[in-house]
């Protein structure tokens, strides 16, 4: 399994914020921000902080993508 913020990045298009904007905001580190853009885990803590910011429900900011190898382990 793994994780995908692209709704994150749709949602600030339509919040006309940048990712420093964000990353401002949430008082997150530069590194935080990189995880981010790299589709890497980052805490929940940082994730709360996110919907705080822009009001939202954590499914509005990312996804989880199940991977072919996942479904076949089963």
């Amino acid at each position: 399994m793994s994780v995908k913020y692209n709704k994150l990045w749709k949602l600030l298009i339509d919040h006309d914020m940048s990712r420093v904007d964000l990353r401002i905001a949430t008082q997150m580190s530069p590194n935080t921000l990189a995880k981010l853009g790299k589709n890497e885990g980052v805490s929940l803590d940082v994730l709360l902080r996110i919907c705080s910011v822009l009001r939202c429900d954590i499914g509005d900011i990312m996804e989880v993508v199940h991977d072919e190898a996942d479904s076949t382990s089963l």
